[in-house]
């Protein structure tokens, strides 16, 4: 009796086990990416964070290029290395994209300038408007764009960038040096001394930051300023008791695009993995709190067609 020969099959090759090797190999590349989220159109517009809002994209270019060449370096090297594997499993960031309460926010506070500059620039008035708010809020675009000349991002964030540089700067130089616009600024009630703000401001972010550098630093400083930046604002309203229209709508705008931006974060850390930034969420809501006086007597006051007026 002739035994014929068993012919032995891998079982890799015929597909019962799963080539765990190939599938290492796979996972390990250094061209690997994740993919993207899907978002609805306008969030598909790749503008550029950062603007007033303290949104600020997950990379920067040079940084985005540096790990690319990195995760090239480790991917040559090997795939087997300990380090190599932890970065298969790290997703890449992903640059930030816009989504409709982040534009929605920027569009208000771009709105809420506008009004001020309007109502200065055309009635030849800022009566109700405190001075001190605005070098403050000067003061936080100053310390938070001082990449504006070296990290070109997009021509939508450099715009937006520009306007409310400009714009703050323009309106403190109207209620300091314009001739027929200073004399309607009442210094005696605009009292607050927003210099003991900018301090404690500056010293928590020597504290609190993601990285101590220069640009990251003055970036968290300007995050906390912008959160008490409104409270002159506020103390003046209280005691003139007389709100115009024009500077009520100014400060309704301003706290309507920081609640915008908490939305904003919302829907970010449900959307994009490991988005946690909790410097500008804390900020934010401390600025969105300071905010909730005025909007229930804002809103009183709408409801019950009477004038606005602040409890002194």
């Amino acid at each position: 009796m002739s035994l014929e020969p068993v012919k032995l099959v891998s079982p890799i090759a015929s597909g019962a086990v799963p080539n765990f090797i190939a599938i290492e190999k796979k996972m390990s590349s250094p061209h690997r990416r994740r993919s993207p989220i899907s978002l609805p159109p306008v969030a598909q517009l790749d503008f550029a964070p950062g603007i007033a809002g303290a949104e600020r994209p997950s990379v920067s270019a040079s940084e985005s290029r540096e790990e690319e060449e990195e995760e090239e370096e480790e991917g040559e090297r090997g795939s087997d290395s300990v380090r190599s594997r932890a970065l298969v499993f790290s997703p890449s960031p992903i640059p930030a994209r816009m989504n409709i309460f982040r534009f929605a926010g920027d569009m208000t506070h771009l709105f809420s300038v506008l009004v001020l500059l309007l109502k200065i620039h055309t009635i030849k008035s800022c009566a109700g408007v405190s001075l001190k708010t605005q070098e403050l809020y000067a003061l936080v675009f100053i310390a938070r764009y001082l990449d504006i000349f070296t990290d070109f991002i997009s021509f939508y964030n450099t715009i937006m960038k520009l306007i409310f540089l400009g714009s703050s700067l323009s309106i403190v130089w109207y209620m300091r040096r314009h001739k027929i616009v200073r004399r309607s600024y009442d210094k005696d009630q605009d009292t607050f001394r927003h210099y003991f703000l900018i301090l404690p401001c500056l010293l928590l972010a020597l504290l609190i930051h993601e990285k101590f550098n220069f640009k990251e630093v003055m970036w968290s400083f300007s995050l906390f300023l912008e959160a008490v930046a409104i409270l002159p604002q506020l103390v003046l309203l209280q005691r003139t008791r007389n709100i115009d229209n024009l500077t009520g709508q100014y400060v309704l705008l301003l706290g309507a695009y920081r609640a915008l931006y908490i939305l904003n974060w919302i829907y970010r850390y449900f959307t994009e993995l490991h988005y946690v930034h909790w410097i500008p969420w804390i900020a934010g809501l401390v600025q969105t709190l300071l905010y909730a006086d005025f909007f229930y007597y804002y809103f009183q006051s709408w409801k019950n067609n009477k004038k606005l007026e602040l409890p002194a």
